[in-house]
């Protein structure tokens, strides 16, 4: 699908069909300009537009793995977590990102149903255990990040050329698709080994799970217990104890404590703090080697490897 438009009304409503939870908001309609292109690969959605105006923008993906980037001169891109980097592409399965830009820019999307995603990267991994769960938002280095630029720009290229419905442009649309899925599952921390053991869902997890689960991802830097979460998303304890365990066969617990643990990598690839110790205390874990064990548990290396390996 391609066209152009200066109909502010028809970007959201078009947006939202890939995303439905895309809100633009303050777009500035005296030099407005949009120029869309998007392809179904079937198992993923290829969205390229160029946006010429002042733009303010959500994205909170449901049910959804949204891979995006936002390339513009003046363009901002961050979430509750904090800022992103707008050079790179970012991930998201629920949190709430937003991004901003005064002078236009171009936005580049890949959108994956949570569902075919887990589905690619069982058949990638030849593991049926594996469950996609998005650890981080930035990708895992800057190579991984121009590695899914340089994909996306061969998709789009390689999209142009299915124009019929035929059997061979099936199989080429399953590869194209297969394809995206590895190059995403390389680029950004999408698995968790705390459920490679847990059955898979059979169906997507209730609202008031995604809204708990949100809450702890924006929140689990902050001395958050299990009864916040239930009463943010106005639930007893119990009962989102017993809806945690049904749908996602875990606990909350369990799950806030793997978003520290995910909180803690990012810090450590990151460099900005200067010890294993001092990150192990900002996201809430005062026992060291517990500390240290629960992370080579959930990451495969010890944090002081992580550490070295990403220190400044």
């Amino acid at each position: 699908m391609r066209f152009r438009t200066s109909d502010v009304s028809r970007v959201e409503s078009t947006w939202k069909q890939f995303v439905p939870s895309a809100v633009l908001h303050d777009v500035d309609p005296q030099r407005f300009r949009f120029d869309w292109h998007s392809a179904d690969l079937g198992a993923v959605s290829l969205v390229r537009y160029d946006l010429a105006a002042e733009v303010r923008s959500t994205a909170e993906p449901q049910d959804q793995v949204l891979v995006c980037r936002v390339d513009g001169p003046d363009a901002r891109v961050y979430s509750d977590r904090g800022d992103l980097d707008a050079s790179l592409p970012w991930i998201s399965d629920g949190p709430r990102v937003r991004a901003r830009w005064d002078a236009g820019a171009r936005v580049t999307a890949l959108v994956f149903e949570r569902d075919t995603l887990t589905r690619l990267a069982k058949r990638i991994s030849g593991d049926d255990g594996v469950s996609v769960r998005v650890g981080d938002l930035a990708p895992r280095s800057a190579h991984a990040g121009a590695a899914w630029d340089r994909m996306f720009a061969y998709l789009e290229m390689s999209a142009a050329d299915l124009v019929d419905d035929t059997d061979d442009d099936d199989l080429v649309r399953s590869e194209l698709a297969r394809h995206a899925a590895a190059t995403t599952l390389a680029a950004f921390a999408t698995t968790s080994r705390l459920q490679r053991h847990r059955p898979a869902q059979s169906m997507p997890a209730p609202a008031t799970v995604r809204r708990a689960l949100a809450f702890i991802a924006e929140n689990s830097h902050r001395p958050i217990t299990v009864d916040d979460v239930a009463a943010a998303v106005h639930i007893s304890t119990r009962g989102l104890q017993y809806a945690f365990r049904r749908a996602l066969d875990t606990t909350p617990a369990e799950s806030l404590r793997q978003a520290r643990l995910d909180g803690a990598h990012r810090d450590l690839r990151s460099g900005s703090l200067t010890t294993v110790a001092a990150v192990a205390r900002r996201w809430g874990f005062s026992h060291p080697s517990r500390f240290a064990a629960a992370y080579r548990e959930s990451f495969g290396v010890l944090p002081s490897v992580t550490a070295a390996k990403h220190r400044r």
